[in-house]
C-alpha cells in the first residue's frame, strides 16, 4: 500500500473521536476499496488506557462482517497517541498482524493533532501518504 485517501469528512470525524477519547487512547477502523476510505467505524477501547488499546473482539468481529458483507475491506486500523508522536510503538509493531492494511496514528501530544499512516509488515515500519478525498 503506497497511499490512503481519506474523505475530509471521514478524517475529521476520526480525528474528533480520537480527542473525545482523551485522555486515553481511541481506535477504529477505516473500510473501503483499495487505498479508498469510504467508512469509519469508531471502536471501544477495552484497555481504557492513554498507552495501549485492546478493541473489542466482539465488536470488532461485527465491524469486520459488516465490511464483508458491504463489498468493502480493511484499508487501515486507526488510534490515537495521546501523549506520543504520531509514530508506531513497539506494542504497535508487535500487534501490527494485518499486513494488507495501513495503519494510522492520531497523535494529541501537541495543540494540533498530526496524523500519519503506516505500513507494517514483518516489524519493518514504512510512513505512507494520507491523501485528502473529497
Amino acid at each position: 500500500m503506497q497511499r490512503i485517501t481519506i474523505p475530509k469528512h471521514i478524517f475529521d470525524d476520526m480525528v474528533t473521536y480520537c480527542r473525545e477519547g482523551y485522555p486515553n487512547e481511541a481506535c477504529g477502523i477505516l473500510a473501503g476499496r483499495g487505498g479508498e476510505v469510504s467508512r469509519l467505524f469508531k471502536m471501544r477501547n477495552v484497555e481504557s488506557s492513554p498507552v495501549s488499546y485492546l478493541m473489542d473482539s466482539k465488536e470488532q468481529f461485527e465491524v469486520m462482517k459488516q465490511v464483508r458483507d458491504d463489498g468493502l475491506s480493511i484499508v487501515a486500523l486507526f488510534h490515537s497517541h495521546p501523549a506520543s508522536p504520531a509514530y508506531p510503538s513497539a506494542k504497535d509493531v508487535a500487534l501490527a498482524f494485518y499486513e494488507d492494511s495501513g495503519y494510522v496514528i492520531v497523535s494529541l501530544s501537541e495543540r494540533e493533532p498530526m496524523v500519519k499512516a503506516f505500513s507494517i509488515i514483518n516489524g519493518v515500519v514504512e510512513e505512507i501518504e494520507i491523501r485528502a478525498g473529497e
